[in-house]
């Protein structure tokens, strides 16, 4: 049975659209004309409503604030040659949100419900959508507890909301990373496959001080070794070692990422072979320096694919073949792109025309 959105719009009387440059999109700092908003309360969603992005009122209580009930999702639409806006792969995000809602003790939002939400706010605010390469509109949904009690306990009450910003290239060079060696990202047992915004609170120290020695991103590393390669700051990590796509298995401490997902699809479509499984970080660090690693890079929804120039573990340097040589990494931002912008046919399903 599908569901049916039940959803009121109220407009904003003017559109900020005029004064945005859309030259100077900075990520994450400039917002649409609206926004969704939903409540959770006595078992079910209701109050499904798209109005002028702004401030919302909340009580000092409540249990977000206090005990950390609150995750999210990262997705983009993109404006195809002939007008058409497309969402990708937002089935997906709605699968992996629900698995984050389950393991905060929050309510699941059905996948239908889900997608319908993001595409009524997309449709809203589709004259936001950039008509430029490389350049889309970020859609951010999240979800938080607002119950206004201090106890260790799950909340009653959620509000799920849908955010927005047109937004270009994130990272706008080929990156140094660092292998973190001292703090983790997440342990077994725990939420690390989660969007949870505590997974993300907790990593800022560490990435703070790596920017501080001229770092780009973290290599993460398994919490109790730190012998195997995990995530890199905020996206998946691939290696092409020996002309294979190599990638951490997913698990409890990595997120399942939707671009990394398509991208060992495609592999398989190009007949590269594909290797899912624990990636030691000496076996990296020594492809690296006999030559057979050809190929490293970030692999996520705000970094697309982010190519990896450079790797320094406890103080040695290794460098990657020249990434703007890269046949790899160009080739699967080509076929994304290519599904992404409409240019091919897109024979997946992954575009949810809005």
């Amino acid at each position: 049975m599908t569901e049916t959105l039940d959803l009121k719009i109220t407009k904003a009387t003017s559109s900020r659209l005029a004064g945005i440059d859309f030259e100077k999109l900075p990520f994450g700092k400039t917002f649409s004309d609206h926004m969704l908003v939903a409540d959770y309360a006595d078992g079910e969603w209701k109050n499904f409503e798209i109005v002028p992005y702004g401030e919302i009122g909340l009580s000092p209580a409540i249990s977000a604030l206090h005990y950390g009930q609150a995750f999210f999702e990262g997705l983009k639409a993109y404006k195809h040659a002939d007008g058409k806006i497309s969402i990708f792969r937002p089935d997906k995000n709605a699968i992996r949100f629900n698995k984050s809602a389950e393991r905060l003790c929050m309510p699941d939002l059905p996948e239908e419900l889900f997608v319908q939400c993001l595409a009524a706010a997309v449709d809203a605010d589709r004259d936001w959508v950039p008509n430029k390469e490389n350049y889309s509109l970020y859609i951010r949904p999240f979800m938080f507890a607002t119950d206004p009690f201090l106890g260790v306990a799950p909340s009653s009450t959620y509000k799920f909301m849908v955010i927005m910003g047109p937004t270009g290239p994130y990272f706008s060079k080929n990156l140094k990373v660092k292998v973190e060696t001292e703090y983790t990202r997440a342990s077994e047992g725990g939420f690390g496959y989660a969007k949870a915004a505590g997974n993300y609170g907790g990593s800022m120290l560490p990435a703070k001080k790596a920017m501080e020695q001229g770092f780009d991103q973290l290599i993460w590393t398994d919490a109790k070794n730190h012998e195997y390669i995990e995530e890199m700051g905020a996206a998946n990590i691939m290696f092409v070692i020996d002309g294979k796509l190599l990638t951490p298995s997913t698990r409890d401490t990595i997120l399942n990422g939707v671009t990394r997902a398509s991208i060992i699809e495609l592999a398989n479509d190009f007949g590269i072979e594909v290797e899912e499984r624990r990636v030691s970080v000496t076996e990296v660090l020594e492809a690296i320096a006999n030559g057979t690693c050809t190929d490293a890079f970030g692999a996520g929804t705000a970094a697309t694919i982010a190519q990896v120039a450079e790797i320094v573990h406890e103080g040695k340097s290794y460098l990657l073949p020249d990434p703007t040589k890269s046949e790899f990494a160009a080739k699967m931002r080509k076929a994304l792109d290519d599904i992404k912008y409409g240019r091919v046919e897109d024979v997946k399903g992954w575009n949810y025309i809005v």
